[in-house]
């Protein structure tokens, strides 16, 4: 590693510019010879996305990689839910790049390889695995390569496959992936008991399930209801059917698990608003369990395309927002008012409502344009 990462001025110039536009700072001529701008604003940079998604990284000497390997890492909320599933003896990260899943999750293994093709990322990995007191092995490697040549078994198996092509378009499918899921499958499930991959919110659950038969369980995570990942566990052990669990964290509300299949023999009842919404969170609207929701909460559906519910009685528990709403007409919305405006199975957007009925945006009270079976309808908090 550069010896500059330990030099106390550059390290105390970079923390002052925390809050500089790095745009001026990079038409400026480096204060230190041994350091570019660049690689100043790179360290910049670094802290500034610590700073948001991963805290735990902001100690002195830390080195921080270009801006894409920050990117494609997991925040540390995800890293965290997700280390607290997993435990054993051996645990290996096939694509571990800048490492944030891989320090989490090999929380509870005694023994931590990490792999990386890209020999500068894993090198800044090492150098801040030391200064975090973490102990491991780092093997810069491309996982096909390890695969072929490992000799070790595993109690879980990690990766998280580039999800862009070569001309940076992002894709979705198993096969498009690199690596190719489908094509090092068994590679990877005669090497570990358990095989753990991260791929993208958008991906299809039903295709998964379709083209992978030794999935066993899918975590759908959402933080602050963005669905950031949804992560399928693998295994060569028969097991009864597939556990699915969608969560919002940091929210303060329930997870929600049910077996895959569950939806399609579900029955969701309808009804007109009564005292009690409920607006299910994005990771429960990813799942697609529109009608287990309502049966498994008692709680009724507006319409058949409107995921919203509603009941007379609270439910307990419900992964999403639950708000005492009536129903009203247009003319009893005033002008300047503020609300948060949610636009359902509504012909108009949020922006086309605030402009039609000169409404402000934001506040504590919410508005929601939607359709009951009886048509279109407007809910005002009360």
């Amino acid at each position: 590693m550069h010896s500059w990462h330990s030099n106390l001025e550059i390290q105390n110039y970079i923390n002052a510019n925390l809050n500089t536009g790095l745009h001026s700072l990079l038409l400026k001529k480096s204060p230190f010879p041994e350091v570019s701008m660049q690689e100043i604003v790179q360290q910049i940079k670094g802290k500034q996305t610590a700073q948001k998604k991963f805290p735990f990284l902001l100690k002195d000497g830390i080195i921080f990689p270009p801006q894409l390997n920050l990117e494609q890492s997991s925040s540390e909320a995800t890293a965290l839910y997700k280390s607290q599933i997993l435990k054993g003896n051996r645990f290996v990260d096939l694509t571990s790049g800048f490492g944030i899943d891989a320090y989490y999750l090999s929380r509870n293994f005694k023994e931590v390889t990490l792999v990386e093709q890209n020999s500068e990322l894993l090198d800044i990995v090492e150098h801040n695995w030391e200064i975090l007191g973490r102990k491991a092995s780092f093997i810069n490697q491309n996982l096909e390569d390890f695969l072929r040549t490992n000799k070790e078994y595993f109690d879980v198996i990690y990766l998280d496959p580039a999800r862009r092509d070569q001309n940076k378009n992002k894709v979705f499918l198993l096969e498009d992936l690199s690596p190719d899921i489908l094509q090092i499958k068994d590679a990877l499930l005669a090497t570990a008991d358990q095989v753990i991959v991260k791929l993208s919110p958008l991906i299809d659950l039903k295709y998964l399930i379709s083209v992978l038969p030794d999935i066993f369980r899918i975590e759908i995570i959402a933080v602050k209801n963005d669905v950031k990942e949804a992560v399928i566990f693998l295994s060569n052990e028969k097991r009864d059917g597939v556990k699915v669990n969608c969560t919002n964290l940091e929210s303060g509300e329930s997870d929600f698990t049910f077996a895959f299949g569950e939806e399609e023999n579900a029955q969701a009842v309808y009804s007109e608003p009564e005292k009690f919404i409920y607006i299910p969170n994005n990771s429960i609207l990813k799942a697609g369990v529109f009608n287990l929701i309502s049966e498994k909460f008692g709680v009724k559906k507006l319409h058949p395309n409107t995921h919203i519910y509603t009941s007379a009685q609270k439910a307990d528990g419900f992964p999403g927002r639950v708000l005492e709403m009536e129903a009203v007409e247009s003319k009893q919305i005033k002008k300047k008012e503020q609300f948060n405006i949610i636009s359902k199975n509504y012909p108009l957007k949020p922006d086309d409502i605030k402009k039609k009925y000169a409404i402000k945006d934001g506040g504590d009270s919410y508005l929601i344009f939607t359709q009951s079976k009886k048509g279109k309808i407007i809910l005002k908090s009360v």
